[in-house]
C-alpha cells in the first residue's frame, strides 16, 4: 500500500526558509512521478512543482515560485524534499504531496493517484 507522508512544514517570517519532506512507503520513489501541490484557504489546490520519473521532463515549477523553491528526491532516504526559500505571505497554505507510477511533469492534479495528507506553511509578514 503506497503512504506519503509529509513533514517539515511550520510558522516562519516572510523571507525565511522551510524544507519540507515527504516520505514514502510502500513506494519507491525512483519508480514514480511526484509533485507538491497546496492549497490556501477559500483557494483552489495549485501545483507547485513536479518531478518525472527517470527525468525524462524537465522539472517544472509553478511562475510564482520559480527560483525560490526547489524539488529533489533523495532516493537513499526514499524521501520527496521541497527546499523553499525567500517565502512570502501569499505562500502560505498546506503543502501536500503527491506521486503517480506514470511518467509526469504536470502541475495539475488528475494527474496524480496517491496523495499525502498535507503539512501546514505559514508565513508571516
Amino acid at each position: 500500500q503506497v503512504q506519503l507522508v509529509e513533514s517539515g512544514g511550520g510558522s516562519v517570517q516572510a523571507e525565511g526558509s522551510l524544507r519540507l519532506s515527504c516520505s514514502a512507503s510502500g513506494v519507491t520513489i525512483t519508480e514514480y512521478s511526484l509533485a507538491w501541490f497546496r492549497q490556501a484557504p477559500g483557494k483552489e489546490r495549485e501545483g507547485v512543482a513536479a518531478l518525472s520519473k527517470g527525468g525524462k521532463y524537465p522539472t517544472s515549477y509553478k511562475d510564482s515560485v520559480q527560483g525560490r523553491f526547489t524539488i529533489s528526491r533523495d532516493s537513499d532516504k526514499n524521501i520527496l524534499v521541497l527546499q523553499m526559500n525567500d517565502l512570502k505571505p501569499e505562500d502560505t497554505a498546506i503543502y501536500t504531496c503527491a506521486a503517480t507510477r506514470g511518467v509526469s511533469n504536470s502541475l495539475y492534479a488528475f494527474a496524480y493517484s496517491f496523495w499525502g495528507q498535507g503539512t501546514q506553511v505559514t508565513v508571516s509578514s
